[in-house]
C-alpha cells in the first residue's frame, strides 16, 4: 500500500500524461487539418491559374496582338496582319482587321503608283513647273525647271519664291495670279554667256472646292527654239525677197533701156543681153537651190541609196569646176586613200563636194590652194575640203550654215552665189545620218569636215 503522500504524485502524472497525449493528438488532428486545407488550395491555385491562362490565351493575348496591329495600322505599316488563332468575337474583329489591312494595303499600292505616275508626268514634261502655296512657299518644282534654272529641287523646295527666284518677271507673274485670280501669261529672256534663252511664263491659281485661293502653279516654256525659227522666217523672206530683187530689178532696168533704144547700138545691145542672161541664170539658180532646200526638208523626202564608188564620183566633179579653177588659177588637188564605196545617195554626195569646192574656189584668191581628200575611217568616210582662202570669224562659224548667210556680203554676190550652198550641204549630210564641222581662221584658209557612215544606219 502506497504511502499517502504518493497518491497525489501519481495523480499528477497521470494528469500530466493524459494532457500531453491528448495535446498530441489535437496537434496531430490540427497538422492533419493544415495538410488537407494547403492541399486544396493549392489545387484551387492551380485549376485558377489553368484558368487565367487559358482566358489569357484565348482573350488577353489575341486583345493584346489586334493592339499591336492598330497601333501598326495607324504608323503606317498596312502590311502587317494577325495570325493569332481567336473565336468568337475575337476571330470576327481580327478578321475585319485584316481585312481592313488588306484594303489599306492596296488602296497604298494604288496611291503610290498614282504618285508615281504623276510624278513622271511631272517631271518629263517638257516644260518647267513650280507649285507655290498661299504663302508664297514653292512646294515641288520639275526637272525641266531644274535643267532651266539650275541648282536642284532642295534649293527652291520650301523656299519663298522671291527668295530663290531672281527674275522679275516671275515675281511680277505670281503676284498678278493672286491678284487677279486669272491666268497670267509673260516671257522673259535668260542670258548664259553667249547664250540667250527665250521663256514664256503662264502663272494659273489654284482654288480648292470651295472657290478659295489655295496658290499658284507656275509653267515656264523654252520657247527659244521657235523664236529661233521665227527670226529665221523673217530673215529668210527678207532675205529672198532682196535675193531675188536684185536680179529681177537688173533684167527690168536693162530690158527697158534696150527698148528705148538701147538695142539699136550694138556693143550697147551684147553688153546689156550678156548682163541680162547671167542675172537670168543667177535668178534660175536661186529658184533650184530654194526648191533643192524644200525637197530636202520636206517629210516625204526620202534619199535613194546606192553603192557609190567616190573615186568614180570625184571625177565626174571635176570637169564641172574646172573652168573656175583655171579663171582664178587655182591649184586643185585631190587624194582618196584606195578604193572607197559607201551606201549613199550619190547624186547628193556629189552635191555636197561641188558645193564645197565652189565654196572654197569663191572664197580663196587667185593664185591660191583648194584641196579635196576622202579617207575610210572605219565604219565611215571622211571627207575634208580645206582653203587658204579669207577664212571666218569666230563669231560667224555657227551661223555659217544659215540661209543667206554669208560672212562677206559684197564678195559673195560679185561670185554669183546665192548663200544656200552650205544650207544644202548640212541638210543632205543630215539626211544621211552624218555630221559636219569647220575650222577657220580669219586670212589662215577653212577646212569643212564631213562624216557619212559607209552603210545605211536603218538596215543595221
Amino acid at each position: 500500500m502506497l504511502p499517502l503522500f504518493k497518491k497525489p504524485l501519481l495523480a499528477y502524472h497521470a494528469g500530466l500524461f493524459s494532457l500531453v497525449f491528448l495535446t498530441g493528438v489535437a496537434a496531430a488532428q490540427l497538422t492533419s487539418e493544415y495538410i488537407i486545407l494547403g492541399s486544396i488550395l493549392f489545387v484551387e491555385y492551380f485549376i485558377l491559374l489553368i484558368i487565367m491562362l487559358h482566358l489569357y490565351d484565348k482573350y488577353m493575348k489575341p486583345i493584346k496582338k489586334t493592339t499591336q496591329t492598330v497601333n501598326e495600322l495607324v504608323k503606317g505599316n498596312y502590311r502587317v496582319r494577325i495570325h493569332h488563332s481567336a473565336g468568337g468575337n475575337i476571330a470576327e474583329l481580327n478578321n475585319k482587321l485584316n481585312a481592313l489591312a488588306r484594303n489599306l494595303s492596296e488602296f497604298e499600292i494604288q496611291e503610290q503608283m498614282q504618285e508615281d505616275r504623276l510624278s513622271t508626268v511631272i517631271d518629263n514634261t517638257q516644260s518647267g513647273l513650280v507649285l507655290i502655296d498661299e504663302k508664297g512657299y514653292i512646294h515641288l518644282v520639275n526637272r525641266k525647271f531644274i535643267s532651266m534654272f539650275g541648282g536642284n529641287a532642295h534649293d527652291y523646295q520650301g523656299y519663298l519664291y522671291y527668295d530663290v527666284l531672281a527674275d522679275e518677271t516671275i515675281h511680277e507673274t505670281v503676284q498678278e495670279a493672286f491678284l487677279y485670280e486669272t491666268n497670267i501669261k509673260h516671257s522673259f529672256t535668260q542670258t548664259f554667256e553667249i547664250d540667250t534663252k527665250y521663256i514664256e511664263i503662264v502663272g494659273a491659281p489654284i482654288f480648292n472646292e470651295r472657290g478659295m485661293l489655295k496658290g499658284a502653279v507656275l509653267l515656264l516654256y523654252d520657247i527659244t527654239h521657235l523664236k529661233k525659227l521665227e527670226l529665221m522666217r523673217k530673215d529668210f523672206v527678207a532675205n529672198v525677197s532682196h535675193e531675188l530683187k536684185t536680179p529681177i530689178t537688173s533684167i527690168s532696168g536693162f530690158a527697158e533701156t534696150l527698148l528705148s533704144g538701147a538695142k539699136n547700138d550694138k556693143e550697147s545691145l551684147d553688153r546689156f543681153l550678156t548682163i541680162i542672161y547671167d542675172e537670168s541664170s543667177r535668178l534660175q539658180g536661186l529658184i533650184e537651190d530654194l526648191l533643192t532646200l524644200s525637197r530636202l526638208e520636206s517629210d516625204e523626202f526620202k534619199i535613194a541609196r546606192t553603192d557609190v564608188d567616190m573615186n568614180q564620183l570625184i571625177e565626174e566633179v571635176l570637169p564641172v569646176i574646172d573652168q573656175r579653177v583655171k579663171q582664178k588659177d587655182i591649184t586643185l588637188t585631190t587624194d582618196v586613200k584606195g578604193d572607197i564605196t559607201l551606201r549613199a545617195d550619190g547624186e547628193r554626195i556629189k552635191q555636197i563636194i561641188m558645193n564645197l569646192l565652189t565654196n572654197a574656189i569663191s572664197y580663196t584668191g587667185e593664185n591660191g590652194a583648194v584641196n579635196l581628200a576622202v579617207t575610210d575611217e572605219g565604219e565611215s568616210i571622211h571627207i575634208h575640203v580645206s582653203d587658204d582662202g579669207i577664212g571666218i570669224p569666230k563669231e560667224a562659224i555657227t551661223r555659217i550654215f544659215e540661209r543667206f548667210y554669208r560672212v562677206d556680203k559684197a564678195r559673195s554676190r560679185n561670185t554669183g552665189g546665192t548663200g544656200l550652198g552650205l544650207a544644202i550641204v548640212k541638210h543632205i549630210v543630215e539626211v544621211h545620218d552624218g555630221n559636219i564641222s569647220v575650222e577657220s581662221e580669219p586670212d589662215k584658209g577653212s577646212t569643212f569636215h564631213v562624216y557619212l557612215p559607209k552603210n545605211d544606219p536603218a538596215s543595221s
